[in-house]
């Protein structure tokens, strides 16, 4: 219900409601706003438990497609194409042995052309790069 309100929305809502309604009145209002959401819950769940009493096993059926547009939310195309061309095999190049299962932020497998430096000793100066500077 709350997924676009974050806390800090309810925290200046509740600031509001202390101004508006004054410290007196705040606990009654949020008593009749918990009945009220409390009353809408018991009036939507039971619609849907009358209609899936009416439905029968049609009802099953009729939220299926439903439930499949839900996970549409979660739709990654790139992952989608990935599994679509190469059936679902997570290292299709087999890559992930050239890298020691590293990975870079986006996913892709990190493969390093040239080997890591060496750590400096102590007291030892770093390398100057002239035309770096």
């Amino acid at each position: 219900m709350f997924d676009s309100v974050g806390w800090g929305e309810i925290l200046v809502l509740i600031v509001a409601g202390l101004f508006i309604l004054g410290p007196e009145r705040l606990p009654e209002a949020a008593s009749w706003l918990a009945k009220g959401v409390r009353k809408v819950r018991e009036f939507a769940s039971g619609a849907r438990q009358q209609l899936q009493d009416e439905m029968g096993p049609e009802f099953e059926e009729f939220r299926k497609p439903l439930e499949d547009l839900r996970q549409l939310r979660n739709f990654d195309p790139r992952r989608a194409i990935t599994n679509h061309l190469f059936d679902g095999d997570p290292d299709p190049l087999g890559l992930n042995g050239t890298s020691g299962g590293s990975t870079k932020p986006n996913g892709y497998p990190a493969i390093s052309a040239k080997p890591e430096p060496e750590t400096l000793k102590p007291g030892e100066k770093p390398p100057v790069d002239p035309d770096a500077t």
